[in-house]
């Protein structure tokens, strides 16, 4: 007689097995959220820092003035400008040199990071193809090193301060370094932006430096931003003046050059000139914050906006690149 004691419940057993859960190496990866790239960045700061430097050597490589070139750029500028407008044009704003240099610091620290944000993904195609890493370390290397050239470019300009014996206006540093901040925030997220969208339209980095002259030209760097006001006021009402402003890059560069150009206060007789026009409104100091900080909520929203745009784009890099 066969013992049945220790027969299995074939009851319940079910007749499909149940399928494993599948393992992690299987499961599809989520795209990471704006803000987990911006932590997965800080992350892999040192390794930012190290393609930082790499750009700066590369740049300069088997160069003999290496960082000198940094500064004849700027310098080179400021002679061309100021013999065109001083001398040829007859310009009325005192001291244009530094006028200029003033606004043309932040413009260069803007288009020189943008641009070469911009190209970082297709230039590093071989680090892009080879090895896994936060693609977006390419972009703000290439912003890391404009920053580093702007502070050299800088020089020129403390040099042509002591030269001439201009002052600083020291209490609008507060908005000066706000500014700055609008600036690199704003590059960022263009560059990020456009550097996704250059990977599959190669055309992009040929258009932004068309769009970047125009730029230049509508950002009142090499001529009087009161007349600007001036004319919008006059046409528009009190009101005009913030649609110059609606360019966030010339609210960061009239804030430059009020800090570093300091313009003089314009004196009884000019004011009672009807003809009279001051190189920047007399505008105080919560003016240029209340602007920059539109400005710089503006670019916080962009640069969401970017990261959202390059974490949908970077899957087929390898393939378009």
């Amino acid at each position: 007689m066969t013992d049945t004691s220790e027969a299995p419940d074939l009851a319940h057993v079910p007749l499909v097995p149940e399928r494993a859960s599948p393992s992690p190496a299987l499961e599809v990866s989520k795209r990471p959220t704006p803000l987990e790239r911006v932590r997965l960045l800080w992350q892999y700061r040192e390794l930012v820092g190290n393609l930082t430097r790499k750009e700066l050597k590369v740049k300069y490589k088997n160069s003999v003035l290496g960082f000198v070139w940094s500064l004849l750029n700027p310098l080179m500028y400021l002679v061309v400008f100021s013999l065109v407008f001083s001398i040829i044009a007859k310009t009325s704003v005192p001291y244009f040199g530094i006028f200029f240099l003033s606004g043309l610091l932040a413009w260069n620290l803007f288009s020189a990071g943008l641009s070469a944000g911009t190209s970082s993904i297709v230039v590093n195609a071989g680090l892009v193809t080879k090895v896994w890493f936060p693609r977006e370390a390419l972009v703000l290397a290439s912003v890391a090193a404009a920053v580093v050239h702007f502070f050299l470019q800088s020089m020129v300009l403390v040099a042509a301060l002591v030269v001439f014996r201009r002052m600083p206006a020291v209490e609008f540093v507060p908005v000066f370094l706000l500014a700055l901040l609008v600036l690199l925030v704003l590059c960022t997220a263009l560059a990020i932006a456009l550097s996704a969208v250059n990977v599959y339209l190669r055309d992009t980095q040929h258009l932004l430096e068309v769009a970047l002259l125009a730029w230049f030209w509508m950002s009142a760097i090499a001529f009087n931003y009161g007349l600007v006001a001036e004319r919008l006021v006059n046409r528009y009402g009190e009101k005009g003046e913030w649609l110059a402003h609606l360019n966030p890059v010339l609210t960061v560069v009239i804030t430059f050059q009020r800090t570093l150009y300091n313009p003089e206060p314009a004196t009884s007789a000019q004011l009672a000139d009807p003809n009279f026009v001051p190189v920047l409104p007399e505008h105080p100091m919560s003016w240029y914050a209340m602007h920059l900080a539109i400005a710089g909520a503006v670019s916080l929203v962009l640069l969401y906006g970017a990261l959202a745009l390059f974490s949908r784009l970077e899957d087929n890099f390898a393939q378009e690149i």
